[in-house]
């Protein structure tokens, strides 16, 4: 018996093939030496100097900064990659080959956060290993795939599980190797924070003690992926959070998007016109900040790209819309979009996937049996119960909300896939597909004995022709239907099979129970099996082929 895997497969497998999915690219190599390692820092001091010294029109252009950007980060190779690990405290290596795109898209990032964590003062190492030149050396760092991202601490590697920005390395580096907390106290310090972080949690404390600021700092300890500020003084967290409209203790979320300030442990009330902040008591355990930021993190609307697929993923939300679309065409909904993923916060989580690119967006229309789409396609998964939902009607705002509506009340039926139905006029074995199987199989008053196969099943072709030949030994059997359905573009609620072939016999009367007759019976054993079962009692069986 040949196993495959189910037709319909989980949100999470995809996932995770666009993630393994890469394509050929070439990218130069930088060569590098422990020399360079020695001298780096008085060559970036030289650099810093003349910049300064250039009037504006003549300083580096985005495409010099960014080659500077890539020597702060030290080249590994099979002779120095055990010095340099062993020889410092912090090194973050990132592994890559000159061919991965990913990596190439990558290492620009790589070399940006390399950049601001030295103007911060990082004990870290910024270093990077072509893994496909150097692949002993790679090997002995547990680089297995590119790119890697591993940071070594004292010689002992971590794993990497933070975003893919320049910004969220930073934070994450951060976060491991040094404070998990930034700490302003002026509006001055305030304003320089604005300029290098666009997504954080602020927290405002009169003293930076007490159980509520000790949640909060384990909070910060446990995140890896948000930047934490705290300060003391109202005004600058004012500044940090404009919304912010209390003098006691505060917690809120921003983010560069539409809904920009998210406040924690609060809601807003309204009594005589006047509107007040009532603070929801006992709120301040870590798990609870922790839930906030899980709920909170994504964008109203996040789009899908090749390296936050995962992090999209991890969504709590698992009940997720996705729309499909060209660029400009999103860009005309958005609007009504950001006000239905307002309505449906906590309920659902909306997504946005370029349509033009097939990588990210076909592994998801053809579990829907959707080949080619020009059109906007609007589709939901539920990740919990891996069950997917199709808007079948014009994506207008209205059919859209209301689609949302049935998801979030569970009103929306799921959708299953199926081909057109087929002429099965004078077929001596049946065709059936998604749309028919309540009417040929579950709700028919014969026998039905059905083959379910797909085209990429090995056995099955073999399988197909003993059908074929138990229909015809059959043929004027009474009450007795052959049949057959392709599972890889037809689907029912009712038919969940995990291996092909796989052979069932329904009999009448009890459908819900059907047979499951082995393959590896021959053509006779399976002819004695059905005969067992159908014939009426007293009957002579009808098992010689």
């Amino acid at each position: 018996m040949s196993i495959n895997p189910k037709p319909q497969s989980s949100l999470l497998t995809f996932i995770l093939l666009l993630l393994l999915t890469s394509s050929a690219y070439s990218s130069p190599n930088h060569p590098g030496s422990d020399e360079e390692s020695d001298d780096l820092e008085q060559l970036l001091a030289v650099d810093e100097q003349l910049q300064q010294d250039l009037p504006l029109q003549h300083q580096q252009s985005e495409a010099e900064t960014v080659s500077r950007a890539q020597r702060i980060v030290l080249e590994l190779s099979g002779d120095n990659a055990r010095r340099v690990i062993g020889g410092n405290e912090f090194v973050m290596v990132l592994g890559y080959a000159p061919w991965c795109a990913r990596s190439a898209d990558l290492m620009p990032k790589f070399s940006e956060a390399a950049t601001a964590l030295k103007e911060i003062g990082s004990p870290v190492v910024m270093a990077k290993i072509d893994g496909d030149r150097y692949g002993k050396a790679a090997s002995e760092m547990e680089i297995k795939g590119f790119p890697t991202l591993l940071l070594f601490v004292n010689g002992t590697s971590k794993a990497y599980t933070g975003g893919f920005s320049a910004e969220e390395i930073v934070i994450w580096v951060q976060k491991k190797t040094g404070a998990p907390i930034v700490t302003v106290n002026t509006v001055d310090e305030a304003q320089r924070f604005l300029k290098k972080y666009h997504t954080f949690v602020v927290g405002l404390f009169n003293k930076f003690e007490g159980s509520e600021y000790n949640e909060f700092v384990k909070a910060a300890k446990s995140d890896d992926e948000i930047q934490f500020v705290e300060t003391s003084d109202s005004e600058v967290a004012k500044l940090l959070f404009p919304e912010f409209k209390t003098s006691d203790v505060f917690i809120g979320m921003v983010k560069t998007e539409a809904e920009r300030y998210t406040s924690y442990g609060y809601f807003f009330a309204v009594d005589d016109d006047k509107s007040y902040v009532v603070h929801v008591a006992g709120s301040y355990k870590m798990e609870n900040i922790l839930e906030f930021l899980s709920k909170n993190k994504f964008p109203l609307i996040t789009k899908l790209s090749e390296s936050n697929t995962a992090w999209v993923y991890s969504s709590p939300v698992k009940l997720q819309v996705m729309i499909f679309a060209k660029a400009d065409d999103f860009q005309n909904m958005a609007q009504p979009l950001e006000d239905f993923a307002r309505k449906f916060k906590s309920k659902l989580m909306f997504i946005y996937i370029d349509i033009t690119n097939e990588n990210l967006a076909m592994p998801f229309l053809t579990l829907f049996g959707i080949e080619h789409a020009n059109k906007t396609v609007v589709a939901a998964f539920d990740n919990k119960l891996n069950s997917k939902y199709l808007l079948e009607s014009d994506p207008s705002p209205t059919n859209i909300e209301d689609f949302c509506s049935g998801l979030a009340d569970g009103t929306i039926p799921q959708y299953y896939r199926s081909e057109p139905v087929p002429d099965n006029e004078n077929a001596s074995t049946v065709t059936v597909v998604g749309k028919t199987f309540d009417e040929l199989v579950l709700n028919s008053q014969e026998n039905v004995l059905l083959e379910v196969h797909t085209p990429w099943c090995v056995n099955c072709e073999a399988m197909s022709k003993q059908v074929v030949k138990l229909a015809k030994h059959f043929k004027g059997f009474e009450n007795l239907v052959f049949a057959r359905i392709d599972a890889s573009t037809n689907e029912h609620a009712k038919l969940q099979v995990n291996d092909y072939p796989t052979i069932l016999l329904y009999k009448s009367g009890e459908k819900e129970k059907p047979l499951k007759i082995s393959t590896k019976l021959s053509a006779k054993d399976m002819a004695v099996f059905i005969n067992e079962e159908l014939k009426p009692r007293g009957g002579s069986a009808k098992d010689e082929l």
